[in-house]
């Protein structure tokens, strides 16, 4: 958008012409809002005594309104005051980037930052390990009060160690209050204020980078607030008891979480949206996107009843994914849909949304359940097999794979250990399942995800107001080395799983009486850098073995999920290499034999 200046205020330079907000400039700071049933507005702040009518903005056309004030500064608050038909309304700025407090005033900000990360380097989609974190509660440095970018920051070179590449952020964007999840967007354009604001979030984005770790940031655009929402009837203007401008006032409007769904039809709304999602990925450096429920933007039920579609929101992640991939193909946009939909991650030539990515689904309901069934014959292998199989438009990365995310240890449900032995979450039981769901994730097609102390047993279930308990990660340092090694393994630090980070998957053995399950894994080098994966579901071991292996050779065990260096209560195994044979049924099939420990995951590849 690019908008004249009216001359408001001279200026010894040239005014900015586009944007919106307050734009801070070498003279003052330059105004602009957009409020289409405003009769006045006027600019009160730091800068004028808040004089409500020192400062009134001039009409700029089709509902836009913009000035410039020589005397406002960097680090000044303000608000707009606008004369309506419904009264006096005193509003924040829509376009603000930091607020005093979710209830208080806008602050104009200066965006110059010292950036230190010019040769970073976004890692490659196949080779992205996610640690997904909540900021306030995954450092927390003093009780009664949410950890900081800061208190992250300090934590950084545990995450670098254990090998992550990739932290994504639960969304930090300004909410109600002091304590939330972050899916309540107050102000969709500013920085949480108690994590440490804007210059806090740049500098741990910067010392991510300077550690070769990429930050992703949630963001949710299906719904506003509800609470502290300035944006709602933002000029007065409502119908049908809706929110006003930048809400659909028809049945559209009801969302799970209140009837704040944006009008994703609207021209402005559409580009309020489009800019906040650039904004993080340009001012901020952040590399990469992951949108919330992105269902309850296409479908208003989040649903697949094509009545209750929303076309205009399908167009919007279309146009914004479409802008994202031609300005930075580098950068990741995920989707929450969580319908296992192709058309989410399908290319918008071809009619698709366009996403990078998506969270699936089709691998964590069924991997989950596996691994809590309590009795081992409740374990279908036919179901594993459907879960590390499934590809997206025939692209083994179009998915990102997990067993815990910030809602698959909430809302009634719990952490995996927790899951598997809800009376004691550290027993032999809960580790041994749990650490074979990792060693599943981390072995799958697809970009495997943790959430924050997953690597340290965890228990219980997320709550905002409960901090990591960072003592386990020294009294289950054997499991954080455990992660660390499939970790490593995922990313083919050492150069003998370069399987792991191809494309090509394929189940080589299952056997559902015993729970034994096997699967190749293969890059462009094919038989060069196959990668052979071994689950055994059963609380049963098993000496010799045999299993079919899809080529002749020495292979080397890389990982057995049963070492005792991982916990003194595993069962060491004595082999640590197997060398093939020609099977019985044909000179051209191979065998090997392998032991397995109870529950235990082997992964083997050869020199």
């Amino acid at each position: 958008m690019t908008i004249a200046n009216n001359g408001a205020t001279p200026s010894a330079k040239p005014l900015p012409v586009s944007g919106m907000g307050s734009i801070l400039h070498t003279d003052g700071t330059f105004f602009r809002v957009w409020a289409p049933h405003a009769k006045k507005i006027f600019v009160a702040g730091e800068f004028n005594g808040w004089s409500q009518t020192a400062n009134e903005m001039t009409l700029e056309g089709n509902g836009y309104w913009g000035i410039d004030i020589p005397t406002a500064k960097g680090g000044q608050q303000y608000k707009y005051i606008l004369q309506t038909d419904e009264g006096m309304l005193y509003r924040n700025d829509p376009y603000a980037k930091e607020i005093s407090t979710s209830y208080g005033n806008s602050v104009i900000i200066d965006t110059d930052f010292n950036w230190e990360d010019k040769d970073f380097k976004t890692p490659s989609w196949n080779e992205m390990v996610i640690y997904e974190m909540h900021i306030g509660t995954f450092n927390r440095k003093e009780k009664g009060k949410p950890g900081t970018f800061y208190s992250v920051i300090e934590k950084l070179p545990y995450l670098k160690t254990l090998g992550i590449n990739v932290i994504e952020i639960m969304p930090p964007i300004e909410f109600s209050g002091g304590v939330s999840w972050g899916y309540n967007p107050s102000h969709p354009f500013a920085i949480e204020r108690e994590y440490g604001g804007v210059e806090g979030f740049k500098q741990l984005v910067n010392e991510a980078h300077k550690l070769g770790i990429a930050i992703v940031l949630d963001i949710v655009y299906n719904h506003f607030g509800p609470g502290d929402l300035d944006l709602w009837r933002f000029d007065g203007w409502s119908e049908n008891e809706g929110g006003g401008i930048y809400f659909y006032q028809d049945w559209r409007k009801n969302t799970p979480w209140g009837d704040s769904r944006p009008d994703y039809g609207r021209p402005e709304v559409r580009q309020y949206i489009r800019d906040n999602a650039l904004m993080w990925l340009e001012e901020y450096h952040v590399d990469g996107l992951r949108t919330d429920a992105i269902a309850y933007i296409r479908n208003v039920n989040g649903g697949v009843n094509p009545l209750e579609d929303i076309p205009e929101g399908w167009s919007l992640m279309q146009w914004i994914n479409k802008e994202v991939k031609e300005k930075f193909p580098w950068k990741i946009i995920i989707a929450e849909d969580l319908k296992c939909n192709p058309w989410i991650t399908k290319s918008q030539e071809e009619g698709g949304e366009g996403f990078s990515t998506q969270w699936d689904a089709a691998f964590v309901h069924p991997v989950r359940s596996l691994l809590a069934a309590t009795q081992d014959d409740e374990r279908d292998m036919k179901q594993l097999e459907a879960a590390i199989t499934t590809y997206y438009n025939e692209d083994a990365f179009q998915r990102v794979i997990y067993t815990e995310s910030h809602d698959e240890v909430a809302n009634g449900k719990t952490r995996v250990p927790q899951e598997i032995s809800p009376d004691d979450s550290t027993n032999w039981f809960a580790k041994k399942r749990s650490v074979l769901g990792a060693a599943i994730t981390f072995t799958s097609p697809g970009i495997p995800m943790i959430f924050m102390g997953q690597e340290s047993l965890e228990g219980g279930w997320f709550s905002d107001e409960d901090p990591i308990d960072w003592a386990r990660a020294n009294d289950f340092k054997g499991i954080v080395k455990l992660y660390r090694d499939l970790i490593s393994l995922r990313t083919n630090s050492k150069g003998f799983s370069k399987g792991l980070t191809g494309q090509e998957t394929k189940v080589t053995y299952l056997n559902d009486t015993e729970k034994i399950m096997a699967w190749q894994r293969w890059s462009e080098d094919g038989a060069k850098d196959s990668v052979m994966i071994v689950i055994n579901m059963a609380d049963k071991s098993h000496q010799d073995f045999i299993l079919p292996f899809p080529e002749e050779g020495l292979w080397k065990i890389r990982f057995n999920s049963d070492w005792k260096g991982y916990d003194e209560t595993f069962t060491d195994s004595p082999i640590l290499e197997t060398e093939t044979f020609e099977s019985n049924h044909n000179e051209k099939d191979y065998n090997a034999t392998i032991h397995m420990g109870p529950y235990n995951a082997l992964i083997l590849s050869r020199d």
